[in-house]
């Protein structure tokens, strides 16, 4: 189907306000605080003075000079943001307001627009059953929110989705430790140990994004569901009360089942719903608070 661009630049305004303002009101002191730089680097020599550390002491300088310098370094704060946002087919269902690609659009561009306000660079990686497009890490206010425009102009396909493959690719072209969001509704198998390696080179963040249809399902009789990623078609007697606890049940075993995996990985998550009651910066908000006790016990 061909891109309304019209249609979509309206979306990505949209987006963009929304977004700015949730980071000037809520995020922009946390995300600073929560991520930290790629720890110290050179800044310059001086000259001692009483009460410097005598081990920071230059001794190639001071030998030079005469008398003593010390090295003095300084946080290296800038950081790498890298989004790996899945595309699959499964991303373009949504019962509500939005799907759940539209959510995965607006995540990545309020965590966008906070790095960029950090002065980090953001770069992303969009993916399915293969790596559909790979955008280097820029700065920038435009760099954010062209993130947030290939997330809502990705065609629709119907492939299936690959998160091992993804991540395979991103340490392969990101050799530099960054900060990692992987927003996907996770509708795959087979990626833990990929993952497990990922966590281990980079500061990773799972963003599972859902539709409370895929949590629960109404009570309006037969229906006929695609599954989007292999176009199968099933019919459902949704008026069925043991179907419907089964769905739900097996729905609840899988979100657990992520909940789970990630605390086993010690990776932080956020859950995020196109349930327009459920505003996904709660969950932002929650995440940081989490990570900030952290820092402070460490």
């Amino acid at each position: 189907m061909p891109i309304d661009v019209k249609e979509l630049m309206k979306q990505v305004g949209k987006i963009r306000v929304v977004t700015k303002r949730l980071v000037d009101e809520h995020l922009s002191g946390e995300y600073h605080s929560v991520f930290k730089g790629q720890g110290i680097e050179f800044d310059e020599v001086r000259e001692y003075a009483v009460g410097d550390d005598v081990r920071s002491i230059d001794w190639n300088v001071t030998a030079r000079m005469g008398h003593p310098y010390v090295k003095r370094f300084s946080e290296e704060r800038e950081l790498t943001v890298v989004f790996l946002v899945d595309i699959s087919g499964s991303q373009c269902f949504g019962s509500e307001r939005r799907s759940k690609a539209e959510l995965s659009a607006e995540i990545t561009c309020l965590l966008a627009l906070s790095a960029i306000q950090n002065q980090d660079k953001v770069g992303m990686i969009l993916f399915s059953d293969r790596i559909e497009k790979f955008i280097p890490p820029r700065k920038g206010r435009t760099a954010a929110m062209r993130l947030a425009r290939e997330v809502l102009a990705a065609e629709e396909t119907r492939h299936g989705t690959d998160i091992a493959s993804a991540l395979r690719f991103l340490n392969n072209v990101q050799k530099r430790r960054a900060v990692v969001f992987v927003i996907s509704d996770f509708m795959d198998m087979n990626y833990a140990r990929q993952l497990r390696v990922t966590a281990r080179k980079h500061d990773v963040i799972c963003c599972p994004v859902s539709d409370p249809r895929e949590l629960a399902l109404p009570d309006v009789g037969l229906i006929e569901v695609e599954d989007p990623e292999t176009g199968d078609l099933v019919l459902l007697d949704t008026s069925s009360s043991p179907l419907r606890r089964e769905y739900a049940s097996q729905a609840g075993a899988f979100r657990q089942g992520l909940v789970d995996q990630f605390r086993k990985l010690k990776i932080d998550s956020i859950f995020l719903s196109t349930d327009p009651t459920k505003p996904f910066v709660d969950e932002i908000h929650r995440m940081f608070r989490l990570r900030q006790m952290r820092i402070g016990r460490g």
